[in-house]
Formats: C-alpha cells, structure tokens, sequence
C-alpha cells in the first residue's frame, strides 16, 4: 500500500497542526544525535503479571535493571494492556485502535486466514514514512500469512517469531498438531523450533546489534519478548541463580536484557534522546501455577477484563524529558503509545479512521493528570469501563483456574466457568475489585453502564464488518 505523504492528522486525544511537542527535545543539547528526532524503544514482555517486578512489589524477584529504569523514569501504577490476550493487546499497541476495529479481536495461529488489516496504520509505518529506521525483534502475533508479516506493516527489520513460542509440536495440551515453529530473519525462515532457552539472549543480541546499526539516524525499536510466555526457557548463565526456580530465572535473564539495551544506548551516545517504555502484553495465565507469574494481588488473571488481566506493568524513562523517580496513579492504556509517539515525532499522515487512545505526552512528562474513559473489551464484548476511580462491570461469564498446573503443565482451567452481575468498584480504595458499591452508587454505575452498551454496538457493527470482509 502506498502510503500519503505527511499532513496534519485529526484523530481522537491529538491536536496534530498545533502545537510542537518535540521542541523541548529539539533544544536540548547542541549535540546532533541529542538534538535530531528522539529514538523509541519499547520493550514488551509475555504474559508478565503486574507483580513480577520488584518495584511493584515483587518479594521474590531479582530486577535490578527495572528498577533502575523507574527509578530514572516514571512508573505507572495503572496502566492497562489494550487487551488481555496477546494478539489484540499487540494490535492496540501498534495501532492505537481497539483490535476489533483492525481484524484481530482474538488470538491468531498458524491456522488463521486473518491478520492486521491492510489498509492499518501501525507506529512503524507512521515513523517509517518520517524517515526512521524501524525493527522488531521478537514475537509479532498478528497475522502468520505473508500479508500481515512485519515487513508489510512498516517494519524495515524483522527477527523473531510470527505467533507464541509454545504453538509447536511440543505444546503439551494442543487443541490441534501445530507444525514446526519458523523463526524468521526478515522474510526469510532460517530456523525451525528454536531453543526457547536461547531466545532472550538472541532478540538481546540482535536488538544491539540494530542499536548499533542505527545510531547515526532516528529509529524505533520494538522488542517483545517471547518470555515469560510458556513454555519458559532461560539460558545456561541465569539457570538456578535467582534461587526462586525457573520462572524467577526467566525474569531475571529479561531484566538482564533490559540492561544490555540500557548499556548499547548509553556507549552510543543515545541515551539522553531515547525513550524507552516497558511494558506487558497482559496479566499471568495463571492456569500454568509456578510457571504462570503473579497478579499482585490483583483480581484474576490473562483471559479475563478484571485488573489482574489488564493491568501491567509500565515504565517510561527519558532523562531530562520524563520526571525522574516518580510513581503517576493515573491511569493510561496501550492505547495511547501510538497516538502519542505519532504526534511527538509529528509523523502524522491522513487518515479515515480515529485513535482509540489519547495523546498521553502531558501526563507522560508530569504535567497534567486526566484521561478520558478506557474500554476493556474482550473477543468483541465490552465487558467493563473505567472513568476516573470507578471501574463498572458489565455482566458477563469469565475465565477461571480451577486447578493451577505445576512446571510447565497447565492445569484445568473454565473459559466462562466465573459469573458476575453488574458492578461498581471504587479502584482508588479497592485495586482487587472486591467490594461491589453498585448499590450504594446506582446513578454511576447505570450511567457508566449505558456507555458500555452504547459501545457495544460501535464494536458490534465493526465485528460484523470483519465477518463480511
């Protein structure tokens, strides 16, 4: 698709053609790679729970790296994935747009004929076209046929997996015989089945390299690890030494990661004029036990629109840019991340359709605290919203873990064997979403409720879109 030159965009949360954002960024060295175009790094784990860092609370992980990296940044202790399964949270990142809207409202395989649609803009076609170099290094999960690769969707580089790591011949539980698992090079399969206790070492590796690659030009980096996704695999230099067994080991390999891609931009002179997001795709699967992750405490887990599904992670860091050692309440989406990245490197392009999410720059920076109300939907349900400190459920069957597995076998788990009616939850006093005041406060939670249900037929009338396409 040939993609328009540069105009100024209208979308939802952007104000394209006023204001300059980046002249902050643009004065502040006389250095030429602190002054040109700021570099963008985001990296995105697989299937990290909120409490499998140590700065939000973790007691038995090891995370140096990440905590140096809030320390040095902003970490947000609200922040919810686009969904809470791996591919439409991915395609909400990208794209700044529900996943329902752009063709992959559920998990895609190596039997799925859909994929990202065509006529989608990602973050990487939008920085592309504004001259910057663009790669990512890991797993894509949004569409295995040719036309949804990464290199039809704005990606010049592409190193790592087309969907998860466990959907190979060697899945423990498989609902049909996966084939072997490609790992590509660009367009290119060069390997089948990799070692899954080689891949955090190797997308590090890689991801240097790139770094190194690009230095002497604006590029945007994208590396979402296939960890701690299952099944878990760590190399022989962090085996057995977190002391806390196999999935402590896989963190603690992660944050080493996040330490080298820290080190390779600090050598090249970039570390001033980069920012750098981390972040996860959604909650734990609980249903793999010791090698699921936690939630923190919070309600639920992946597969399910209760916190403990949605909110992750999410740290930001650019020195002299991005409030240092400061923890912000309010609450954000991945949502936002290409709404705000596109407008930041003005690399606006037009467009019919609107962002989902909301430039989110003031809030990221510490200047302002307010966002506009977030949807949680789920395979084409809207099944809850949140607006300022209020969380209303909608009634709908969830996932729950009947019986946790135990070191890389899954245990028994519903897919609607959890049943609740509406609800209202007070997130500022009550995280886990146990104390239902719909009761107390019928005026916001019918009020809340109409707007989930006037939502549902804006996803409705996209979900029959999709069908007839």
């Amino acid at each position: 698709m040939n993609k328009p030159s540069i105009m100024c965009l209208v979308g939802v949360g952007l104000s394209a053609c006023t204001g300059n954002p980046t002249a902050q960024l643009e004065n502040k060295s006389t250095d030429d790679k602190s002054s040109r175009q700021p570099n963008i790094v985001i990296l995105l784990t697989d299937d990290q729970g909120y409490g499998d860092v140590k700065c939000y609370g973790s007691r038995q992980l090891q995370t140096p790296n990440l905590d140096r990296l809030a320390a040095e940044g902003t970490r947000f202790t609200d922040f919810y994935a686009g969904a809470a399964a791996s591919t439409p949270s991915r395609a909400a990142l990208l794209t700044g747009r529900y996943a329902e809207r752009v063709g992959v409202p559920g998990v895609v395989d190596d039997t799925s004929e859909n994929g990202i649609k065509r006529n989608e803009i990602t973050l990487a076609e939008y920085l592309k076209q504004n001259d910057y170099a663009t790669a990512i290094i890991g797993k894509w999960h949004l569409g295995y046929q040719p036309e949804y690769l990464p290199l039809r969707h704005g990606f010049t580089e592409f190193y790592g997996l087309p969907y998860s790591n466990d959907m190979w011949p060697y899945h423990p539980a498989p609902d049909h015989a996966y084939p072997a698992l490609p790992l590509y090079d660009n367009d290119r399969i060069i390997e089948y089945n990799p070692p899954v206790n080689q891949m955090t070492t190797r997308l590090t590796e890689r991801a240097v390299q790139f770094i190194n690659d690009h230095k002497e030009e604006p590029f945007f980096l994208y590396l979402p690890y296939t960890q701690p996704h299952v099944p878990l695999g760590v190399s022989d230099k962090f085996k057995g030494k977190s002391g806390n067994g196999l999935y402590a080991d896989v963190i603690m390999e992660i944050d080493w990661s996040v330490g080298e891609i820290m080190k390779a931009l600090k050598v090249n002179g970039l570390d001033k004029n980069t920012i750098v997001m981390f972040t996860s795709d959604n909650g734990p699967w609980l249903s793999y036990g010791n090698h699921g992750g936690s939630a923190g405490g919070l309600r639920e887990g992946k597969g399910t629109t209760f916190d403990g599904g949605q909110r992750v992670p999410f740290i930001v860091r650019m020195p002299g840019t991005i409030p240092a050692d400061k923890t912000c309440k309010q609450f954000l989406s991945a949502l936002d991340i290409t709404p705000t990245l596109v407008n930041l490197t003005r690399s606006q392009m037009p467009r019919m359709n609107k962002f989902d999410g909301q430039d989110v720059w003031n809030i990221l920076t510490g200047k302002e605290n307010s966002h506009q109300p977030f949807f949680f939907v789920y395979n084409g349900m809207v099944e809850a919203l949140r607006d300022g400190k209020w969380k209303c459920v909608a009634p709908h069957c969830y996932r729950i873990v009947k019986t946790p597995g135990k070191d890389g076998l899954p245990g028994k788990q519903i897919a609607k064997g959890g049943n609740i009616g509406l609800a209202l939850f007070d997130m500022e006093t009550d995280s886990k979403e146990s104390n239902n005041v719909a009761a107390q406060y019928p005026e916001i939670a019918e009020q809340m409720y109409a707007k989930i249900k006037v939502f549902q037929k804006e996803i409705d009338q996209e979900m029959k879109h999709l069908v007839l396409e």
